[in-house]
């Protein structure tokens, strides 16, 4: 999935999506109008300190290991941020001669039972491709119950894009899917072997043309912390806040907990939720079995 022409790829929207002004060029009197949007190539060689030529072969794919030095030069030109110029030292690396097995990914029993223990907050844990790989009963009755879905199916991207539900429960609905795209760019720079991953874009690719408009924007995004608005059918609306903590001894494992700001109604609406998941007929166990 990420060969040659991602690197590439990922240059020319950077060097698209940079403003001339951005980085101090200004039009000068008697200059005719700019023919291209954002920097020309030639603009991006000179403010990174490298031959045109030489940025030439990088965007076109003819040479793929830039330097260190040359991956800051660049990344200070396009303002990337860290998720972003991780993502470009991810895809400057060597091209791998064939691809390794991804191993199965399994949750420690003990952060079951730390999970399934918040009773009052949402929270599940998110492994690669966006996998959902275990999820408390909150967290069930907020979004979905995983659990009973294939397990193929039990991936965050592929249920914000394809399930309707997803989209009513997200009343901010396009920048939730497009940070999640983002999330997904972020792992196929540091996993390009992956042919479950593979797969995964190429069935979004299909059957979603948002997902396959924002796929190749080659916008990356790193989930840390944020908000979400969101409206549960059974309760009304609900303002969350969530934290995206990385779990220590496997980091890639996400560990993300929903909560609410105290006294507000989103938080009277998570609490009348969770009253509302307990009546529910029992649901299938908590962990999710691993995809593979």
């Amino acid at each position: 999935m990420v060969g040659r022409a991602e690197l590439g790829d990922f240059l020319r929207k950077c060097r698209t999506d940079t403003t001339p002004e951005a980085v101090g060029l200004t039009c000068q009197a008697g200059q005719t109008a700019r023919r291209v949007r954002g920097l020309r190539r030639e603009e991006v060689a000179q403010l990174a300190g490298v031959s045109v030529d030489y940025y030439t072969r990088l965007e076109q794919g003819r040479h793929t290991s830039p330097s260190e030095g040359v991956l800051d030069a660049l990344a200070r030109v396009f303002q990337l941020d860290a998720a972003a110029r991780a993502h470009l030292a991810d895809l400057a690396r060597p091209a791998r001669r064939r691809a390794q097995p991804v191993p199965v990914q399994r949750v420690r029993p003990a952060l079951q039972q730390l999970i399934a223990s918040m009773t009052e907050h949402p929270a599940f844990i998110i492994g690669r491709r966006t996998d959902v790989l275990a999820s408390n009963t909150l967290a069930r009755a907020l979004l979905t119950d995983w659990t009973r879905l294939p397990p193929r199916h039990r991936n965050y991207t592929r249920w914000v894009f394809l399930e309707p539900a997803a989209r009513e429960a997200f009343r901010d609905w396009p920048a939730v899917a497009a940070e999640v795209v983002g999330t997904l760019r972020l792992y196929a720079g540091r996993f390009p072997d992956d042919p479950l991953l593979s797969e995964l874009v190429g069935e979004l690719t299909i059957k979603s043309a948002e997902f396959r408009t924002w796929w190749n924007g080659h916008q990356v995004h790193e989930r840390t912390h944020g908000s979400k608005h969101m409206v549960h059918p059974a309760v009304g609306p609900i303002t969350i806040r969530y934290e995206a903590l990385a779990l220590p001894g496997d980091d890639e494992q996400t560990l993300f907990i929903y909560t609410t700001d105290p006294g507000s109604a989103s938080h009277d609406n998570l609490r009348l939720l969770a009253l509302w998941a307990t009546e529910q007929p029992a649901a299938g166990p908590q962990v999710t079995r691993p995809l593979r």
